[in-house]
């Protein structure tokens, strides 16, 4: 074991080990896995489970616990208990152009990963839609912008 690696057991304090399909990260943080409420995950409307992210992607787990540990991309815990990405986070089998810099700006601006959910499929009538909308039209330019000014 490396230093500052966790062993993959139920105590090692990450809060991942009892989430399905995430079983034993074995680096005490899988980035961003947290329990939503259900107002939240109606306003997300599509999700995509874990194993429907890998095979879109076409990596194993194992790679999608790096992407969600490094930001690039984000999961949650729904209300259900399933463990889910949302759908529009996806253009095809690929993660749609600028999220990973938009998750990056809003999590600097202190927001947390249910906050960052929320923001992004939050209605915004000077873009207009919502912001994962504008990001998947191209328009990340403009999100960034928000997001920015929010840290302000």
């Amino acid at each position: 074991m490396r230093p500052g690696q966790h062993r993959a057991s139920a105590r090692h304090g990450c809060g991942c080990c009892h989430l399905p399909g995430l079983a034993g990260c074995g680096t005490g943080n899988i980035g961003g896995v947290t329990q939503i409420a259900p107002p939240a995950d109606a306003l997300v409307g599509d999700w995509i489970s874990m194993p429907e992210v890998g095979r879109r992607l076409g990596i194993p787990l194992s790679r999608i616990k790096q992407l969600l540990h490094d930001r690039k991309l984000l999961a949650v815990q729904r209300p259900d208990g399933s463990v889910a990405v949302p759908a529009a986070f996806f253009e095809g089998n690929q993660i749609i152009k600028g999220l990973h810099g938009t998750l990056t700006l809003l999590f600097d601006c202190g927001f947390g990963e249910a906050e960052a959910l929320r923001w992004l499929f939050t209605e915004d009538d000077s873009l207009p839609g919502t912001p994962v909308q504008a990001m998947a039209e191209n328009r990340r330019a403009e999100v960034n912008r928000r997001a920015q000014a929010l840290a302000f």
